[in-house]
């Protein structure tokens, strides 16, 4: 009998050779070998931890998220308050509409508008509801936006609201990412990708169109275009004054807008402002919020200043903003948006929420700050009405903490003392369960903050949920998770939030540490944390459980390539991984300026770096992994988990795939797909730091 010889695992691809892919068919999104390997993937993976424990924190995941005494959010529009609501005998949703004195009094007569359910049946169709643009001029009519199955890209179609149903001969739109606008009860400013020709190559809207009704809308007029290689553009009207006026937002890359004004014939005159500027007009008034620092008028303004304007000004050729607001130490720009005449700027003090109201009076530019917000926690707020034009001031907000359920408040027009509207019922028990925050100090000295949940008393040995997103300037705050709560922290688990670089809790200049070089950077301080929770002997590294979605997939990769010893499983999630084809691939050319370039060969010597799908090789100490996408997610290509799960049981790892057929850029269209997708991956993540169900008390 002859020896058996040893086949070497096949490592491709590597950085060395990234273009030697041998499972691009796994990008075939609907592709027949693909679809049996992510059916085959996907059942062994529900074999192996969809349990009877699963089963049971399924159907307690979908109550709490069905729960009928959770917050019905709204928005004002001429008066009456719009919600979109799902619940166990609507998993689609009721869009649906009430009177301001019962929702105040908190018992709202709902006037049910649409039945998702009822008309996906009657179509046949997977209808995933993805909102409404109502027709100002009497808010009797509205373009409803449908998605298959949870995706971006939605079907536009003519909504008549006194009779509850679609309007036959009205506006539709077949299926492509973007949307329209109302100017008229017979005209709709078009920013769509459907037709020949119209789409970027990141898939967005290239045109703005005016589409006038009874029109073939491959034929409605073009007024505004952008270069293919531009990320999108999309169109606005403003009617806040006695002229309709019209913007057009060229998006030419993430970070990067150029704003034109003009009207039905199209853009007039670009506004001569940076573009890495956030622009915003409100009646006679131009907002400026800075990404990176300008001179103007032999002034230096630092990055994340706030500037204003009268508009009239501004294009008259004065160039005199006034400073509404500065920057400082740790005191972070989150967002400014008008309202009423107001200009309300949200920013993060040293991770506390401060919202400043400012205003032009008869002597000048006033600021206060908004009354009534807690000190500590996490904090919304978003003005109470759909259209800026018929705005009296009120504002909506929310206040949250990971113990203590969102509670909405809503500030009257004056913005005195705000009242409560509604109260979230706790979805766990959270006695002895205390928030405290820490730091870790990450590779290169830089202090990160983080937020840790859970009890006092520890044995270094406690289950420990991370997660962080270190991505596009998004702030990843502590809120009140319900489902992670009843499923990890009541049961004695610790619940872990990492403030890491790339996310914009510290302003700009944190992001813009943890973007392009700096990726690697923004994964070494979600190391650090790992790291520093031992350190401080809360747990070990074989206890540690971590998730990441989308950016923050990316981030779960690299602590499997760059970092296994401080993990014992990750949960990778709507990931990107493949940053060689990542640009290729759905929306993803519009992230290279998060990114970089993989086909420039500078950008491509760091990037290989972080692309886990080439760094993965055979013999590594890799934890357990559980790669989870969505077949219908039109930005995130769903080939990214895939390739990695299969190049990774290529080379020996039980990795574990799952792959539902529909969700889009989420954990599911509706609560009980998402409710099985946090299971899923909670159960598989107890499995395998040794939290088995046995030990687990009952919920």
């Amino acid at each position: 009998m002859s020896a058996s010889i040893a086949m070497p695992f096949d490592p491709r691809p590597t950085r060395a050779r990234p273009d030697d892919d041998p499972y691009l068919w796994l990008e075939q999104i609907d592709g027949v070998d693909a679809l049996a390997w992510v059916d085959a993937r996907t059942a062994e993976t529900l074999a192996c931890y969809g349990d009877a424990a699963f089963v049971r924190d399924r159907d307690l995941a979908r109550d709490l998220l069905d729960r009928p005494d959770r917050i019905p959010f709204v928005s004002r529009r001429g008066g009456l308050l719009y919600n979109f609501w799902l619940d166990d005998a609507h998993p689609r949703g009721l869009w649906r509409r009430t009177d301001e004195a019962t929702y105040r009094a908190g018992d709202p007569v709902w006037e049910i508008l649409l039945d998702l359910d009822a008309l996906a049946a009657r179509e046949n169709e997977d209808w995933v509801w993805s909102g409404s643009v109502p027709l100002r001029d009497g808010y009797d009519r509205a373009m409803l936006r449908l998605s298959r199955g949870g995706g971006d890209a939605v079907v536009l179609r003519e909504f008549d609201l006194p009779t509850r149903a679609f309007v036959a001969d009205g506006f539709i739109l077949p299926e492509a990412k973007g949307g329209a606008v109302w100017l008229d009860r017979d005209t709709l400013l078009l920013s769509s990708a459907f037709g020949p020709g119209m789409a970027t190559q990141s898939g967005y809207a290239r045109t703005v169109r005016l589409w006038r009704r009874g029109a073939d809308p491959l034929d409605a007029t073009v007024v505004f275009e952008t270069a293919e290689r531009s990320m999108g553009v999309w169109g606005g009207a403003d009617h806040q004054t006695e002229v309709e006026r019209l913007t057009f937002a060229e998006q030419i890359g993430f970070f990067d807008t150029a704003l034109h004004i003009g009207d039905r014939e199209g853009p007039r005159l670009r506004l001569d402002l940076p573009t890495h500027a956030g622009v915003q007009l409100h009646r006679d008034r131009l907002s400026v919020r800075l990404r990176r620092p300008w001179i103007v008028d032999g002034v230096e303004h630092a990055a994340d200043t706030v500037l204003a304007i009268g508009l009239p000004d501004f294009l008259a050729g004065e160039r005199a903003f006034e400073v509404l607001w500065r920057p400082g130490d740790r005191l972070a720009l989150q967002g400014v948006f008008w309202s009423a005449g107001r200009l309300i700027v949200d920013a993060l003090d040293d991770l506390r929420p401060i919202y400043t109201v400012c205003e032009r009076g008869p002597e000048g530019w006033t600021r206060r700050p908004l009354p009534g917000l807690p000190g500590l926690g996490t904090v919304g707020v978003w003005p109470f009405d759909d259209h800026a034009e018929t705005a009296d001031g009120s504002l909506l907000a929310t206040v949250q903490d990971p113990v203590t359920p969102t509670t909405l408040l809503a500030f009257p027009p004056s913005l005195d003392a705000p009242t409560v509207l509604r109260r979230t019922p706790p979805a766990f028990d959270a006695r002895g369960q205390r928030v405290t925050r820490h730091e870790a100090v990450s590779a290169d000295g830089t202090r990160v903050p983080y937020v840790q949940t859970g009890s006092d008393g520890t044995d270094g040995d406690a289950p420990v949920h991370l997660t962080a997103y270190g991505g596009f300037r998004a702030s990843t705050l502590p809120v009140y998770r319900g489902v992670l709560g009843k499923l990890w922290l009541e049961r004695g688990g610790t619940a872990v939030t990492a403030n890491i670089r790339g996310g914009g809790e510290f302003g700009t200049g944190w992001h813009e540490a943890g973007r392009r070089e700096g990726k690697a950077r923004a994964h070494e301080d979600f190391a650090a944390v790992a790291a520093d929770l031992v350190s401080r002997g809360v747990t070990r590294p074989g206890r540690i459980a971590a998730e990441g979605g989308s950016n923050g997939g990316l981030l779960i990769a690299n602590m499997l390539t760059r970092f296994p010893e401080l993990f014992g499983a990750l949960f990778c999630t709507i990931p990107l991984i493949d940053m060689r084809r990542y640009a290729k691939l759905l929306a993803g050319a519009s992230w290279v300026a998060e990114y970089g370039d993989p086909y420039d060969a500078a950008d491509w010597a760091y990037l290989g770096g972080i692309s886990a799908y080439h760094v993965a090789e055979a013999g590594r100490p890799y934890p357990p992994i559980l790669l989870a996408t969505s077949r219908r997610d039109d930005r995130v290509h769903p080939g990214h988990a895939r390739k990695m799960a299969a190049k990774l049981r290529t080379l020996g790892y039980a990795a574990a795939f799952y792959e539902p057929a529909a969700g889009g850029h989420g954990y599911g269209k509706d609560n009980a797909e998402t409710a099985a997708f946090m299971a899923l991956g909670l159960n598989f993540l107890r499995q395998s730091i040794g939290w088995s169900a046995s030990t687990l008390p009952e919920a």
